[in-house]
C-alpha cells in the first residue's frame, strides 16, 4: 500500500489482533515498545520495509506467535534471550538485514521452529550446536553469510 512512516504508538491498542501484516510498505524506525500489548498475535510481518535499530526483547512476550518475519529490513544485534520462551514459533525470517556477528544459541530454544531464514546478513563464525536442538527444522536459509564448519 506504500504506507509512509513511523508505526503510531497507539497501535499497541489493538489488543484483538490476530494477525498484522505491515510488510511491503515505506516504514521506518525502531519498532515502538507498545506493540509488545499485542500479546494475541500468531502472525506479525514487517518484512520490506526501512525499520532499523536492535531486533527488541519484547517480542518474547507475544506468546501465541507463530509467524515472524522481519526481513528486508535494517535491523541490527542478534536475537534476544526473551525469544527462548517463544515456544509456538515456527516460521523466524530474518533475512536481507544488518545483523553481524554469530548466530546466538537461543536458536536452539526454539523447538517447535520449522523454517528459519537468516540469509542475507554479515553472520561470522559456526552454527551452534544448540541448532540440534530444533529438531523440527524443514527450511535452513543461511547463504550470503560469512559462516564456516559444520551444520549440527
Amino acid at each position: 500500500m506504500t504506507l509512509t512512516g513511523v508505526i503510531p504508538r497507539e497501535l499497541g491498542n489493538l489488543t484483538f489482533l490476530v494477525s498484522l501484516d505491515l510488510g511491503r510498505n515505506n516504514f521506518h524506525g525502531n519498532l515502538r515498545q507498545e506493540m509488545a500489548h499485542l500479546h494475541r498475535l500468531k502472525f506479525f510481518d514487517l518484512s520490506v520495509n526501512s525499520f532499523s535499530g536492535e531486533v527488541r526483547s519484547w517480542f518474547g512476550v507475544l506468546h501465541q506467535l507463530q509467524v515472524l518475519n522481519l526481513g528486508n529490513n535494517s535491523f541490527t544485534g542478534s536475537i534476544p534471550r526473551s525469544f527462548s520462551i517463544m515456544s509456538t514459533l515456527d516460521t523466524l525470517n530474518l533475512k536481507f538485514n544488518s545483523r553481524e556477528g554469530q548466530i546466538t544459541k537461543v536458536i536452539g530454544s526454539l523447538i517447535n521452529l520449522r523454517e528459519l531464514n537468516l540469509g542475507g546478513n554479515k553472520l561470522v563464525g559456526f552454527i551452534p550446536t544448540s541448532l540440534s536442538n530444533a529438531s523440527r527444522l524443514e527450511t535452513l536459509e543461511i547463504s550470503y553469510n560469512s559462516l564456516e564448519g559444520n551444520i549440527p
